[in-house]
């Protein structure tokens, strides 16, 4: 897949004068490395207005491809739907197999989603880990509400992976550290009730939303197999 460009007229919201500005709708990392870098560190959708110098960072769609880790991450800012309904985007992917296809609403979520499978590691494994992390966090600091969290380190060698969350109104950070036998058990559990989801052929997304259900419904098995065995 080429990188795709477009260009697009923009109008300044310092000055107010009429642009244009050239932005990328998808890039392959695969086959020109240098797009990973600036999409990490952001600069691939920095704008400076010629005409004041007015700089903004810019928010549209795009697809990061990476052939070589095998998966695709669509940022389409804001979206609340769990599945992609991009007819022709699905179609042009719908004979690719072992992909995994994510959709995600925000940048700090579109990094995140990278660094995890750049890592080799299962983000849907990863979601639940992070959940569960989150409770544990919660609980330790009186019930703070915990409004956002992103895999920040992950390290095979030292059997170790650290979320960083954003608590409280103030959204101050807090990193917590856990051990890899968590993310093992949580990937247990995907394997075991996320098979339809893995099955999707299309992009998804796979959010504190979705770890929330499969949660709920490994507890709620859990449940149902103790209560079984009472009644043996």
């Amino acid at each position: 897949m080429p990188d795709n460009k477009v260009i697009k007229a923009l109008v300044c919201p310092s000055c107010g004068e009429l642009n244009k500005a050239q932005i990328y709708t998808s890039v392959n990392v695969t086959v020109n490395k240098s797009f990973r870098a600036r999409v990490l560190d952001g600069s691939l959708f920095k704008w400076i207005c010629p005409e004041c110098g007015y700089k903004a960072r810019l928010n549209y769609p795009i697809l990061y491809n990476d052939m070589k880790d095998r998966f695709m991450v669509y940022l389409i800012p804001k979206v609340d739907r769990f599945q992609l309904s991009d007819k022709e985007l699905e179609k042009r992917y719908s004979n690719l197999r072992n992909i995994n296809k994510r959709i995600v609403p925000n940048f700090s979520t579109f990094k995140e989603k990278i660094f995890i499978f750049e890592s080799g590691l299962d983000d849907m494994a990863v979601e639940l880990t992070k959940l569960a992390i989150s409770q544990t966090v919660s609980r330790k600091l009186d019930g703070v509400e915990i409004t956002e969290g992103y895999l920040s380190m992950y390290d095979r060698e030292s059997n170790t992976m650290g979320f960083t969350f954003f608590i409280g109104e103030e959204h101050k950070p807090y990193v917590q550290t856990a051990r890899l036998e968590i993310y093992g058990k949580s990937k247990g559990i995907i394997d075991q009730l996320a098979i339809k989801d893995k099955k999707i052929k299309g992009f998804i997304k796979i959010d504190r939303e979705w770890a929330e259900n499969i949660l709920y419904r490994y507890k709620r098995m859990k449940h149902i197999e103790k209560l079984n065995k009472l009644n043996e």
